[in-house]
């Protein structure tokens, strides 16, 4: 164990060292330029499509029509994205990246959702651009399809590439991590057994991902919503009560973004290199723009347009880190605990019951065990898409059983290697994914210019740029 742990933390400093970060900051820079700032620019019509977006029931005797071809609404496709993306991450990954990297961390996280929202709106186009249907009838995609079809066959290694690590990342990042973070959570908070909340969450979750993407759609279209609002507005209560310290918190945001910090109470102090780096591995680590995760289940989308579909795809990133995260950043600033040494989920509960005492860490435990609940459904389709691509349609259902069964496993290991190796298989997914989109950018560029001209290209239809 010790010998994996070295070469996984060998491996993890490099795919998450400078080169990672450049990549994906130069990547979502390039993308925004190209875009000319369409993601930020056309923020409100994202959010009045995700509401047009919403389920409708067809009329008896009334088929889908080509708009509505797909499996999920455009809504609940978003909601899937997000229930992957709001999780540990905006708890426990926030409070990381102000304990290692300090309060400039959050100024960075803002900059990789800023420059992530031109990623994520180019992954959502591509993957409804290049989608497939499979041999069950259902939609398929994300960047093994983009890869596949966009690139052409020369490319295909590139597309297994991803698909692997996605497939081995899901377990990690989206399952037993998951479990295993709710579990330590409500035994600390309830004292409720780790093997207890393993076998529950199994229960629960496999209740959903047996059935599918239509089942998994459907719970996550309504927790999603649901957890998000609660979470929001219990921060808001708390900064409501620090109100004469969040000037100071947004001061310390920005001054510490480009000076040092140095070391205090139980804070080791922190350079700018260390506000950036954790601040943007943190930031991809919770809203996974460059991933290539969200793509996938955007692919399923009931539409024709694929823009249509990246101006809501795109909000994810807002919603994940410019909402959620921030809520949480501010909550630990404001509170004044950030230096006393504690990390993760532990100081944000600390945060939260300095203000609501008794009941901020309860609150905490149970927006973690939510939170990641609905990030183990989120993942269990990402992994299951890969898996299927790598080995066909007849393994989903063996994937899926796999993925329910390593859930107790989580909750019930300890999990410091897996965390490493988790984080490792991450950035190697993120390294396909970035390479297909620098390389596609041009069919985004032009997909957008036409869909704002009013000359929509509709999937299918040949594209100068295209190779396959």
């Amino acid at each position: 164990m010790e010998t994996l742990n070295s070469i996984f933390g060998a491996i993890n400093g490099v795919v998450w060292g400078p080169l990672m970060l450049i990549l994906l900051l130069g990547v979502g820079i390039y993308l925004q330029a190209g875009l000319k700032l369409m993601p930020i620019r056309k923020l409100g019509t994202g959010f009045k499509l995700m509401w047009q977006g919403r389920d409708r029931k067809l009329a008896p005797g009334e088929t889908k029509t080509k708009e509505q071809e797909g499996e999920i609404s455009p809504f609940n496709a978003l909601m899937t994205a997000l229930s992957a993306t709001i999780g540990t991450g905006n708890i426990a990954g926030v409070a990381t990246a102000i304990a290692l990297g300090g309060p400039g961390a959050v100024f960075w996280m803002w900059i990789t959702a800023l420059v992530g929202m031109a990623t994520k709106f180019s992954e959502a186009v591509l993957a409804v651009r290049y989608r497939e249907t499979d041999s069950t009838g259902y939609h398929v995609g994300g960047p093994m399809f983009y890869i596949k079809n966009g690139l052409g066959r020369k490319w295909l290694w590139l597309a297994g590439a991803f698909a692997f690590f996605g497939a081995v990342a899901a377990f990690g990042i989206g399952n037993t991590v998951q479990s295993n973070s709710v579990a330590d959570a409500l035994n600390s908070t309830f004292g409720l057994p780790h093997w207890i909340t393993g076998v529950v969450i199994m229960v629960l979750a496999g209740a959903v991902i047996l059935g599918g993407i239509k089942r998994i759609a459907k719970v996550a279209g309504k927790l999603v919503p649901i957890m998000g609002i609660l979470y929001v507005l219990a921060g808001l209560v708390v900064l409501a009560i620090n109100a004469g310290q969040i000037g100071d918190a947004f001061g310390m945001i920005f001054y510490y973004a480009f000076n040092p910090h140095a070391a205090m109470g139980g804070f080791a102090g922190a350079a700018v290199m260390a506000a950036i780096r954790f601040g943007v591995a943190r930031g991809v680590f919770s809203n996974e723009a460059g991933l290539g995760s969200a793509p996938i289940a955007h692919a399923a989308a009931q539409t024709k347009n694929p823009v249509r579909q990246g101006l809501i795809a795109m909000l994810g990133t807002f919603i994940d880190t410019i909402i959620v995260c921030s809520i949480t950043a501010l909550v630990i600033l404001t509170a004044g605990v950030w230096e006393t040494g504690e990390a993760g989920a532990s100081l944000t509960a600390l945060s939260f019951d300095e203000a609501l005492p008794g009941m901020g860490n309860q609150i905490v435990s149970l927006a973690l065990a939510v939170f990641a609940f609905t990030t183990i459904l989120g993942w269990s389709f990402y992994g299951e898409k890969c898996f299927q691509f790598l080995f066909g349609t007849r393994s989903i259902m063996l994937y899926r059983v796999l993925f329910v069964l390593a859930i107790p496993l989580g909750a019930m290991a300890q999990l410091g290697f897996i965390w490493l190796m988790a984080d490792t298989f991450n950035a190697m997914m993120a390294i396909p994914n970035l390479i297909a989109l620098a390389l596609l950018s041009p069919v985004v560029f032009k997909l957008a210019r036409a869909y704002f001209n009013g000359e929509e290209v509709l999937p299918g239809e040949e594209l100068d740029h295209d190779k396959s």
